[in-house]
């Protein structure tokens, strides 16, 4: 499960939140978010407040050269979620040649997050 901590983690938690995540736990302290875990499906993500200056690494053509990858089933619509709740644009809804649809977006804090229906393997559910 990938960790991530933001300078503003309440706005990212809400982010996550619009696009379906559940808040399953969280820790506040003194207006910085110690620890979140959020759900979605079989998807867990932690998230919390940065505890220093962190740069995030810069678009660089369709990519920030590390990102999120999440298995949904609802691409199209997960993507129109991301970006209506703050979220950029940067690959639209496709169809790709290996067989997958996908999209990707930059959070309201810059990180990359792709979403998609390749399902590492060949799984039909990423919880197997």
């Amino acid at each position: 499960m990938p960790y991530l901590s933001y300078a503003d983690a309440p706005r990212a938690i809400d982010w996550l939140v619009q696009l379906g995540f559940s808040v399953v736990a969280r820790q506040d302290d003194g207006g910085r978010v110690v620890h979140c875990e959020l759900r979605l499906g079989g998807a867990v993500i932690m998230a919390g407040s940065d505890d220093a200056d962190y740069t995030v690494a810069p678009l660089s053509g369709q990519s920030t050269g590390a990102g999120v990858y999440l298995v949904v089933d609802d691409v199209d619509g997960t993507f129109r979620r991301a970006v209506a709740s703050g979220g950029t644009s940067v690959i639209e809804p496709e169809d790709t040649p290996w067989g997958s649809r996908r999209a990707r977006v930059l959070d309201p804090a810059g990180r990359e997050w792709t979403f998609g229906s390749y399902r590492p393997g060949g799984q039909e559910d990423p919880g197997q």
